[in-house]
């Protein structure tokens, strides 16, 4: 793997419960890498040292543990983190950054499911990180009933935002859908429904568009 002197470029993948996010950043990582490119794959909460103590309070634990702001806040505070210590050294280095969520699920679970609007969510992320962005954000998309059902099939103890009502999770993907109208230029929308594999075929097609790359 090699890296340039020009700046890497920054994938995030998004989505409801249950759209298959972390395989796909899995194997969307796996392709950039067999086509040369050096490649660092985290996730969000979490992605730093910091952010991962971070991620416990949030992802564990009943469902009304925070109010939603300061659920949101816990949110910036791993985000920033993250950013300082993992995506920009990398980007800055030429390598490629792949995260398993990032600020878009802020907006979608904090700002419409939690009703905190965008407008908070945005001052927010301006705070924090000022306009740092995306290159590409993959928004991974099905229905939240089948979301949920996949969702609560895995167990595990990180389920705390798996157990909240189904209308949180619909406000969440509608939040998702409006993040994508309004950013066309960033966001593209995926069907998350099919095999591992027909998803992961509409990654890569969708990356290779963007950057005018050929993967395998």
């Amino acid at each position: 793997m090699t890296t340039t002197g020009r700046r890497g470029r920054f994938i995030t993948l998004e989505g409801g419960e249950g759209g298959g996010k972390s395989t796909q950043t899995r194997l969307l990582v796996e392709a950039l890498r067999r086509s040369g490119h050096a490649v660092v794959q985290t996730r969000e909460p979490g992605g730093s040292a910091g952010a991962e103590e971070i991620r416990r309070l949030l992802v564990e634990g009943a469902t009304d543990r925070w109010d939603p702001m300061t659920e949101a806040l816990l949110h910036y505070a791993a985000r920033r983190d993250h950013v300082l210590r993992t995506i920009e050294p990398a980007l800055a280095a030429g390598q490629w950054v792949v995260s398993d969520r990032f600020a878009d699920s802020t907006l979608a679970y904090q700002g419409f499911g939690h009703d905190l609007g965008a407008e908070a969510i945005e001052r927010l992320h301006h705070a924090a990180i000022g306009d740092f962005a995306p290159d590409l954000t993959l928004i991974l998309d099905l229905p939240v009933e089948e979301g949920l059902k996949r969702a609560l099939g895995r167990g595990g103890a990180e389920d705390r935002y798996e157990r909240m009502d189904r209308d949180f999770h619909q406000r969440m993907r509608d939040g998702f859908l409006s993040i994508a109208r309004r950013q066309p230029q960033r966001c593209v929308v995926l069907s998350a429904l099919g095999s591992v594999g027909e998803v992961h075929g509409r990654v890569m097609e969708a990356v290779a568009a963007k950057f005018d790359l050929a993967l395998s």
